[in-house]
C-alpha cells in the first residue's frame, strides 16, 4: 500500500500533468496554424479564432470554475473538467471544418477553466502551508512556466513528423490516465457549510459575461483598432458588467468571489503582479515565434527546438525558487524574478535581421527563463498565503484569471504596437529586398520594449504591494492587513 507521502507525490504528479496539458494547449497551436489553414481551408481572418476561442472561454469562466470547485467538490469538478477537455481535444483532432474546430476549441477552454483552479485548490488542500506546499508549488510553477515553451516545441515536432491533429490527440491518453487514477489518489474537499449550499447565480452571470467580453474585446483588436467604436463599446460594456459584479458581491449572502479576500495584501499584490507577468510573457513567446519563423527563416520544428533552452532554465530556476522563498521570503524572490524578466525583454529588443540564435536569442532566453522560474512560483505562493481552505478554489481561480487576462491584454497591446510600427516603417521606406524583414524587426523591437515596461510595472507592484516575510508561515499577520490606498 502506498504511504501518505507516496500518495501525495502521485497526486502532485497527476495534477501537474494536467496543468501542463492545459498550459500547453495555449501555445501548441501557434506553429501548426499555417498547416491547419491549408488542411481545413480556413479564411485568413478566421484563423486567429483557433487560439482565441480557447482563450475566450478559458479566461471568462475561470472565476466560475474556481467557485464551483469549492461548492461542488474540487476532485469532482477537476475530473468533470478533464472529461470535457479530453473529449473536446478528440473532436478538435477529428475536425473537418473551421466551424467544428473553433467550437471544439471553445469547449476545450470551458474544460480548462474548470480544471485549472480545481487542480490548484486540490494542491493547496493536500499540502500543508510552508515548506511542503512551497516545494509542491515549485514543481507546479516549473510546469506552468515551461508549458508555453514546450507547447511550441511539441507543436513543431508533432506537426512536422505526424500531422496537425496530433497536437490535440496527445491530450486524450493523458486525460484518460488521470481520470482513471484520480479517484484513488486525489482527495475530495469542498466548503464546510451546514444546510443548503447557496450559489451566486447573478454574480456568476455578470463576472462570466464581463470577463468573456473583456477578453473578446482584447483579442479582436488585431482586426479592429483600439479607437474603433465597437472596441470602445465592448470595453464599456465589460466595465459595466464587472462593476455590476462587484456591486452584487458586496450584497450577496453567498458571494461567488468574497471581496474580503482582497483585504489579504499578499493575495491582492500577487494578482496585480500576475496580471503584469501574464501580459509580458504570453506576448514574448508570440513575438519570438514570429521573429524566428518570419525573419530568421526557422521551420516549426527548429523554432520549437530553439525554446528548449528557456524551458530547461525555467525548470531549474523554479526548483531553486521554492527553496529560496522559504528562506528569504516571497517578495525578494518575486522581485528578483520580475527584474530578470524585464531584463530579458529588454535584451530581445536588440534583435536584428541577420541575427543568430547565440547572439540574439540565447542570452535573453537565459535571463527570461530564470526570471520566469523566480516569478511563477512565488506569485502563486503569495496568492494563496493566508487563504482559508473554504476559499481555495476561488483564490486559485482569481490568480489564474489575472494571468490569463494579462496574457490577452499583453498580446493585444504588443501585437498592435508591433504591427502598427511595421505598417509605418513600410510606408516611410522605399521598397527593397529586405524592407519587410527590417520592418518586422523594427516592430518587434519596439513591442519587446513595451513588454519590458509591463514587466517593470510587475516589479514595482511586487516591491510595493506584496508584503515582506521571511517565510510564508510568517506572512499572514501582515498579509491580512488592508491594502494601502
Amino acid at each position: 500500500m502506498p504511504t501518505t507521502q507516496d500518495r501525495k507525490g502521485i497526486a502532485l504528479l497527476l495534477l501537474c500533468a494536467v496543468q501542463f496539458m492545459v498550459v500547453l494547449d495555449i501555445a501548441i497551436v501557434n506553429v501548426a496554424l499555417p498547416t491547419i489553414k491549408t488542411a481545413l481551408d480556413f479564411k485568413e481572418t478566421d484563423l486567429q479564432w483557433v487560439i482565441n476561442a480557447y482563450t475566450l472561454t478559458f479566461g471568462g469562466l475561470l472565476m466560475l470554475g474556481g467557485r464551483s470547485a469549492d461548492l461542488l467538490g474540487r476532485r469532482r469538478m477537476f475530473l468533470a473538467g478533464l472529461v470535457l477537455f479530453s473529449g473536446a481535444s478528440l473532436v478538435c483532432g477529428l475536425a473537418t471544418s473551421e466551424g467544428m474546430l473553433i467550437a471544439a476549441r471553445a469547449v476545450q477552454g470551458i474544460g480548462a477553466a474548470v480544471i485549472s483552479p480545481a487542480a490548484l485548490s486540490i494542491l493547496m488542500t493536500t499540502f500543508s502551508e510552508g515548506a511542503e506546499r512551497n516545494k509542491a508549488l515549485g514543481i507546479w510553477g516549473a510546469i506552468a512556466g515551461t508549458g508555453g515553451a514546450a507547447g511550441v516545441l511539441l507543436g513543431g515536432v508533432l506537426t512536422d513528423q505526424l500531422n496537425w491533429s496530433w497536437i490535440f490527440y496527445i491530450n486524450v491518453p493523458v486525460g484518460a490516465l488521470v481520470i482513471a487514477l484520480g479517484p484513488r489518489f486525489l482527495r475530495e474537499s469542498r466548503i464546510e457549510a451546514s444546510g443548503r449550499r447557496a450559489f451566486d447565480l447573478l454574480g456568476a452571470v455578470l463576472v462570466t459575461g464581463g470577463l468573456s467580453l473583456l477578453v473578446y474585446a482584447l483579442v479582436q483588436t488585431v482586426d479592429h483598432s483600439w479607437s474603433a467604436p465597437r472596441t470602445i463599446a465592448m470595453f464599456i460594456a465589460a466595465a459595466v458588467l464587472l462593476g455590476g459584479f462587484i456591486a452584487t458581491e458586496q450584497r450577496a449572502a453567498a458571494p461567488l468571489m468574497p471581496l474580503r479576500l482582497f483585504r489579504n495584501r499578499s493575495l491582492a499584490g500577487a494578482n496585480v503582479v500576475g496580471l503584469m507577468l501574464g501580459a509580458s510573457i504570453f506576448s514574448m513567446f508570440f513575438l519570438l515565434t514570429l521573429y524566428m519563423q518570419q525573419v530568421l527563416g526557422y521551420s516549426p520544428l527548429r523554432t520549437g527546438v530553439g525554446y528548449l533552452l528557456v524551458a530547461s532554465v525555467i525548470i531549474v530556476s523554479a526548483a531553486a525558487s521554492q527553496a529560496l522563498v522559504t528562506k528569504i521570503g516571497v517578495r525578494t524572490v518575486l522581485a528578483t524574478g520580475m527584474a530578470l524578466t524585464t531584463a530579458g525583454l529588454v535584451y530581445f529588443s536588440q534583435i536584428s535581421v541577420g541575427g543568430s540564435y547565440g547572439a540574439d536569442l540565447a542570452p535573453g532566453f537565459i535571463l527570461a527563463g530564470v526570471g520566469l522560474g523566480f516569478s511563477f512560483v512565488p506569485v502563486t505562493i503569495a496568492s494563496l498565503v493566508g487563504v482559508e481552505m473554504n476559499d481555495a478554489g476561488v483564490a486559485s481561480g482569481v490568480i489564474n484569471t489575472s494571468q490569463q487576462i494579462g496574457g490577452a491584454l499583453g498580446t493585444a497591446i504588443l501585437s498592435t504596437v508591433a504591427f502598427t510600427r511595421v505598417s509605418d516603417y513600410l510606408s516611410s521606406h522605399a521598397p527593397a529586398p529586405d524592407v519587410l524583414l527590417r520592418a518586422d524587426v523594427d516592430g518587434f523591437s519596439i513591442a519587446f520594449l513595451v513588454g519590458a515596461g509591463l514587466a517593470a510595472l510587475g516589479l514595482l507592484a511586487s516591491l510595493t504591494m506584496v508584503p515582506r516575510g521571511v517565510a510564508p508561515e510568517q506572512v499572514p499577520d501582515e498579509a491580512t492587513e488592508p491594502v494601502a490606498a
